[in-house]
């Protein structure tokens, strides 16, 4: 069956051509050229009718635009006739968002209004082509680079978890977090950098998104399932981050950007150059570097070992032309990081350096206030390079994406052997994309595609953990929608996927077998089906209904041991079998002249949701397993039913005409549970608490003749008490609530109407609080016999600084 509906998908694939307009190579020729042309007019404020200087023009589909002149004049470089999603912008005004037939000679006036809240945006995520976000069925969240620049953290995912209700952050530490949507993380979360799958070793506990964050641009957030576009893995949702936008034509952009966190000493510096030249080719260098000592809180004082530093560069070359664009894009992440462990002198409790070993010391000041990295600790280096491609062809358009990706990490704990890899880890990855996004007939928007990866990992260490295996995913797709009277969207598809594994076997020193050899074929279909309608200007109502699948990982398979981070020997299991879910989502939107409101309830049904589950021995006690003299407890991969189930919500009362004001509010809550106990329990583990973030903040445009864009805020983050946990096999334990206030301040300095600097200050867990959250690995670490307490706790009280320098230049 499963088979029968990828060959199926296949064939609408390679029937379709006459259908849809895609025409024949063979018979190409100028029945089919497409006439080029420029896009003009001129962009007004709606208030005064004076012309707005510096707007910027974007078509979403050919990614081109321009910038108004001083009269408020545009033309975009050349594009072929059809129907774009025209956006356009400018600081303090509403954007305009609609799709426009552009033909030859067209000539188009824009006036904007001034707004308080930017109620709308145009996301790519989750659709085969850019679309206004309150036309997609899935709730999806944009997150622009100023906005987390005003949020201060230490790193991209515990930011994005402050400004997406629905969205948590298990930590490792300060320099990983990975997001967890809506209950469900790990490979049940698709990340995505530029248009790439990111692959590395998401499996892990301690391995965090490794992309470099300080050159992050716009962050777009999918909650809920996404196979349909992405593949396994995708029954979470999608992290977008996107690094490399092109300026408009005929611009050169800089911008330099510094930062200082006082708790743990971090300082960053990052800079990009990017360009446009009007022959059409674009650029973007960007390069940064991070480095941070231990974080400290009352409780601990500072936390050994939780230190880290990145280095990391990238950029993209292109062309962008009337026939489309092309990009070449590079980046490369490097991270050395610390592994807290905990481990404490009983008499005093104070941390131990090298315990268990004959290094074995109480760290004093200078060792807590050192930046090298200590034993245990990690190093990686993931390099990407990937051509993304967009052609017009025909009626429609073309994508096409590929790209490589390899993922290093090396895990050392052996304090005598410090520069020894105990685990070496090196992934090799091919992603590719191949995309048709045909001509609208009829109303209908339709794409046919096809994306997957080859993966190839090594193990270049002599421990291993996993096997070394071969991974081919296909996967081939339809996506269709259509906006009936501009007021409802119907959008939905269907996608057929296949995995074919090939693990290698290992036989170690002593003659043991530690891996036998397999192969493993998986295969499933996904799809969804759902609407917008925008019951009026101020009221939108959504629902989508989506089928998602993850195939197990070669972890859950094959695992045969334990890491630096965890307390458990972990046997994999082949019996396991592909995880399926169903989910339902609803919400509403509300943007009035005094208000922005929106709510979404969501139901997630899994078939074979996979878990750990303790093993015993025919004795019907524990089974352990030594390792290096140490007894470990022993645990392989289970299935069972699941369901997850929540809301969010989200207000932001601008009372008028006091619109400067903001009283925001977001509240999230989601509960997980089996439907079958173990040792009395059914919960499923680490599902985030609730929490309440409550902001009180000014918006000041104007404040005084050099400074514009002034924030003042007063944050208080509730997290609630998390007492519905997955006790059994001491997986988890409750976590008491706890609440954080946090203040901000930050504006943009002008002169002559140029940028000359902007800065944000905040000072965040403003009474130092002691705390744990309940996602935070730390909680986990050794007991402090000396107090009594248990694990280690979160930063406190944190003073940080940003400032960012940016510079434009016009070019003929």
């Amino acid at each position: 069956m499963k088979k029968s509906l990828i060959f199926i998908l296949l064939g609408i694939c390679l029937k379709s051509n006459a259908f849809f307009g895609i025409p024949n190579p063979a018979v190409f020729n100028k029945e089919y050229y497409i006439d080029k042309v420029n896009f003009s007019g001129k962009v007004l404020d709606a208030n005064t009718g004076l012309p707005l200087n510096g707007a910027a023009i974007y078509l979403h589909e050919s990614r081109t635009g321009a910038i108004s002149a001083a009269d408020g004049s545009f033309k975009t470089p050349l594009v072929p006739v059809g129907k774009y999603l025209v956006e356009i912008s400018f600081m303090g005004y509403a954007s305009f968002l609609q799709t426009i037939d552009i033909g030859v000679n067209t000539v188009r006036d824009f006036a904007l209004k001034t707004e308080v809240v930017e109620n709308e945006a145009v996301t790519v995520t989750g659709v085969a082509s850019a679309m206004r976000t309150k036309q997609t069925a899935q709730p999806v969240s944009i997150i622009k680079r100023g906005d987390l620049q005003r949020t201060s953290s230490t790193n991209i995912i515990d930011a994005v978890s402050r400004l997406v209700p629905g969205v948590a952050a298990l930590n490792t530490g300060p320099a990983i977090s990975k997001p967890i949507i809506r209950g469900l993380g790990y490979n049940r979360v698709i990340t995505m950098h530029d248009g790439v799958r990111q692959e590395g070793q998401q499996w892990g506990d301690e391995h965090g998104i490794e992309i470099d964050e300080a050159s992050v641009q716009r962050v777009e957030l999918l909650k809920g399932p996404a196979s349909l576009l992405y593949g396994s893995d995708g029954m979470g949702g999608v992290v977008n981050i996107i690094t490399n936008i092109p300026v408009e034509a005929g611009v050169v952009r800089a911008n330099l950007n510094s930062g200082f966190i006082n708790n743990n000493g971090l300082f960053s510096n990052n800079g990009n150059i990017a360009g446009h030249l009007k022959n059409g080719f674009n650029w973007n260098v960007y390069g940064s570097f991070k480095s941070a000592k231990d974080y400290q809180n009352k409780y601990d004082g500072r936390v050994l070992n939780s230190r880290f530093n990145e280095r990391n560069f990238g950029g993209y070359i292109g062309i962008n032309k009337s026939w489309g664009y092309s990009h070449l894009l590079v980046s490369n992440f490097n991270q050395n990081l610390g592994l807290v462990e905990g481990d404490r002198d009983a008499t005093t409790g104070q941390f131990l350096m090298n315990s268990g070993t004959s290094l074995e010391k109480i760290a004093d000041k200078n060792d807590l206030n050192a930046r090298n990295i200590q034993i245990p600790g990690q190093g990686i280096n993931h390099f990407k390079i990937a051509s993304d491609n967009n052609i017009a062809l025909g009626n429609g358009r073309l994508n096409l994406n590929i790209g490589y990706q390899r993922n290093q990490r090396k895990e050392f704990g052996d304090a005598l052997a410090p520069s020894t890899a105990g685990l070496y880890f090196d992934l090799h990855t091919i992603n590719y994309n191949v995309q048709y996004q045909f001509a609208e007939k009829n109303g209908w928007k339709t794409a046919l595609g096809m994306n997957g990866m080859w993966q190839q990992n090594n193990n270049k260490a002599e421990e291993v953990l996993i096997p070394e295996y071969n991974q081919l995913d296909a996967g081939i797709f339809v996506y269709t929608r259509k906006t009936f009277d501009n007021k409802f969207t119907l959008s939905g598809g269907l996608r057929g996927d296949y995995r074919k594994l090939n693990s290698k076997g290992f036989i170690e020193a002593g003659g043991d077998t530690k891996f036998t050899e397999f192969e493993k074929t998986f295969g499933n279909f996904s799809g969804s089906i759902g609407f917008s309608y925008n019951a009026s200007d101020a009221v939108t109502l959504k629902a989508n209904m989506a089928r998602a699948y993850r195939a197990p990982s070669v972890s859950e398979l094959a695992s045969n041991g334990t890491h630096e981070g965890t307390n458990r020997y972990e046997y994999g299991n082949q019996n396991l079998k592909t995880e399926t879910a169903l989910q339902l989502d609803a919400g509403i939107e509300v943007n009035t002249q005094h208000m922005n409101f929106l709510f979404n309830v969501f139901y997630n049904h899994i078939n074979n949701y996979i878990f750990y589950s303790k093993l015993s021995n025919t004795a019907g006690g524990d089974s352990l397993v030594n390792v290096n003299g140490d007894d470990i407890l022993a645990f392989n991969f289970k299935q069972n039913t699941a369901a997850l189930y929540g809301f969010e919500t989200k207000i932001d009362i601008h009372p008028h005409p006091l619109d400067w004001l903001h009283f925001a509010n977001t509240f999230s809550m989601v509960a997980g549970k089996f439907n079958t106990s173990f040792e009395g329990v059914n919960r499923l583990p680490f599902i985030p608490p609730a929490r309440l973030i409550t902001e009180l903040r000014g918006d000041f445009k104007k404040a005084g003749a050099a400074m514009r864009n002034l924030y003042v805020k007063l944050e208080m983050d509730n997290m609630f008490s998390q007492n519905r946990v997955f006790s059994a096999y001491n997986t988890e334990t409750a976590t008491n609530g706890f609440t954080l206030f946090n203040f901000g301040i930050g504006a943009d300095m002008v002169r002559k109407g140029r940028t000359l600097f902007s800065m944000q200050l905040a000072l965040n867990n403003m009474a130092d609080i002691a705390y744990q959250n309940h996602l935070s690995r730390l909680k986990y670490t050794a007991d402090n016999l000396a107090t009594g307490r248990t694990g280690v706790f979160n930063m406190g009280r944190n003073f940080s600084i940003r400032m960012n320098i940016p510079m434009e230049f016009k070019i003929k």
